[in-house]
């Protein structure tokens, strides 16, 4: 990230300032004192590091260097009875800055370090891509709530045979996790654009076996509806050149069997079922040149029209009911969004934004280039987006009925005739406030569950990033940030909305208790309770003897309050 802001120049400073001036939520105050939040499991130093491009000494514990937790996210997360399975993504920040920022240059603070080709990986493998060179090979794991042990099973993958080790190693982190009928799944995009999936028996938690599907580049999402499991992939590089819904038609003796029950032009990303149907978000393809190339929301056919569920007839019967387009007010920066969690609830079926750091500031800096620094000032302040909240129902119908929640009544938009910049209507009024829960720095709408009558909604907030930014860069770190960013509010949110006629209430804007938790990416619930799988990519916070907080993966059990 810091890379990035060091070639935008000075005008990354004016942005970060505007940011950091933004009022926090007015209801980011404890509303949710009776939730309880108890850490179940947590990822642990793996590496030593010792300077940059130098070789890894042995350890943990390190004779020589420093402590390093390369597992940041539960990237995937099921639960079979008491047994929760969860697949996991290393060093998660550094990949998504290296693939999608285009950032190349080491760097190091107190709270990360990335080093893209400077890595030993690429060092013994000069094949291996460079923007991956933080890429080490994901875990999965087992935690069971009854005896509250937790059994690392990645190594039952490499010990079956050659091919298994060598799919989990390419494997870039295990994004998905599913399960139906006795057969856990786990699956993540590799390398030369395709896909692994890796399945393990839940009745006797042996491993299976694993596939590689060259023909697909992703995946987001696992669901089961009506008793059918269903998977939305991605196809080419993170899913840019389309993608669709995959049903499973395998068993424990055939694991890797599925029929495709949806061909989309964009990747599938979150999978909820809602009125009958199945609804997915979307993310957008490399190059959008129509609506349903952005990202948008899909619904399928009738799963109970013809054979029961979907079927291969059903490919080509979704529609897209909504797309970014018909909010946000530049085409540019439209192009960006991408499709967050997705979940019915009381009739209404909701949905989030999802915006990647920085993304639509360069994209839009490749199609309208700027000259002088006050153009790049207003190009950097006028692309950033929070996330919107939007709910829905009857689509596809005449009757059909939108609403935004959380959001914008305007945006800035870019006019390539006269170079300048002015604010937009989007035609949309919030029903309850401003975008990003009234916070500009929640950036994806990550997961939403519905748990004991509740809708839950876990966003990434980048505002402890930001000031490991702020701190490396020297325009910003000579500048007087007034006011700065109050700390009590560092950390991924969680929200919660107690019915379709109130507005969300904050559980937690602090990662669950942990400031380096900078989002919710998983939640699966239990009962009335869920189960959160944390995203923390700060993987040199690794001494327990200070006063900050450790990185790594988190798995919490939440437990919420008697209705």
């Amino acid at each position: 990230m810091s890379a990035t802001l060091r070639r935008f120049g000075t005008a990354a400073a004016v942005l970060l300032l505007s940011l950091a001036s933004a009022p926090a939520s007015p209801a980011a105050a404890a509303s949710g004192d009776s939730y309880s939040f108890k850490l179940l499991a947590k990822a642990a130093p793996d590496e030593c590091f010792n300077g940059i491009g130098k070789p890894y000494p042995s350890g943990p514990p390190c004779a020589e260097g420093q402590a390093k937790v390369d597992q940041a996210y539960v990237w995937g997360l099921t639960k079979v009875g008491g047994d929760i399975w969860f697949g996991t993504g290393a060093n998660v920040n550094c990949l998504v800055s290296g693939a999608t920022l285009d950032n190349y240059t080491p760097v190091v603070n107190n709270d990360y370090v990335c080093e893209y080709a400077e890595s030993q990986t690429v060092r013994d493998d000069p094949d291996w891509p460079a923007y991956l060179g933080d890429q080490r090979a994901p875990e999965v794991w087992l935690y069971n709530a009854h005896n509250k042990r937790k059994t690392n099973k990645s190594a039952e993958i490499r010990a079956k045979s050659p091919d298994d080790a060598e799919r989990l190693r390419t494997t870039i982190g295990l994004r998905a996790a599913g399960n139906l009928d006795g057969v856990v799944l786990l699956g993540g995009p590799a390398l030369n654009d395709s896909l692994n999936l890796f399945a393990f028996d839940a009745r006797t938690k042996r491993f299976l076996g694993s596939i590689n599907l060259p023909q697909y580049g992703n995946i987001r999402t696992f669901l089961v509806a009506e008793k059918e499991l269903y998977l939305g992939v991605g196809i080419g590089t993170n899913g840019s050149s389309g993608g669709g819904v995959l049903r499973w038609t395998g068993s424990v003796r055939d694991p890797f069997a599925f029929e495709v029950v949806a061909n989309l032009p964009v990747q599938a990303a979150d999978l909820t079922y809602h009125d009958g149907r199945i609804a997915a978000t979307s993310w957008p393809a490399s190059q959008p040149t129509s609506p349903a190339q952005l990202a948008g929301v899909w619904i399928s056919p009738k799963l109970a029209d013809g054979a029961p569920g979907l079927n291969p007839e059903d490919a080509a019967g979704w529609t897209q009911v909504w797309h970014v387009r018909q909010y946000e007010t530049d085409r540019v920066v439209a192009a960006t969004y991408g499709g967050g969690g997705v979940a019915s609830f009381g009739g209404w079926l909701y949905w989030g934004t999802m915006h990647v750091p920085l993304k639509a500031t360069k994209v839009h800096q490749q199609a309208f280039p700027q000259s002088t620094d006050e153009a790049k000032q207003a190009q950097i302040k006028n692309t950033q987006r929070a996330i919107s909240i939007w709910r829905g129902k009857d689509l596809g119908l005449p009757t059909q009925q939108i609403e935004l929640l959380y959001g914008a009544t305007a945006l800035p938009a870019y006019d390539p005739a006269t170079a300048t910049w002015s604010s937009v209507p989007t035609g949309w009024t919030p029903l309850y406030g401003k975008s990003g829960f009234d916070n500009p720095f929640n950036n994806y709408t990550w997961r939403m569950t519905v748990a004991g009558g509740r809708l839950y909604v876990g966003t990434m907030d980048w505002s402890y990033i930001f000031q490991d930014i702020t701190a490396e860069n020297p325009s910003i770190r000579a500048s007087a940030i007034t006011p700065p960013i109050d700390p009590s509010v560092y950390g991924g949110d969680l929200w919660m909305f107690p019915s379709t006629s109130e507005r969300a209430q904050s559980i937690s804007t602090t990662g669950a208790g942990n400031y380096l938790n900078y989002g919710f990416r998983n939640m699966i619930p239990d009962g009335p309770d869920l189960y959160l799988g944390m995203a923390n990519p700060m993987n040199l916070r690794t001494d327990p003897t200070d006063d900050v907080p450790e990185g790594g993966w988190e798995l919490i059990k939440l437990t919420a309050p008697c209705p």
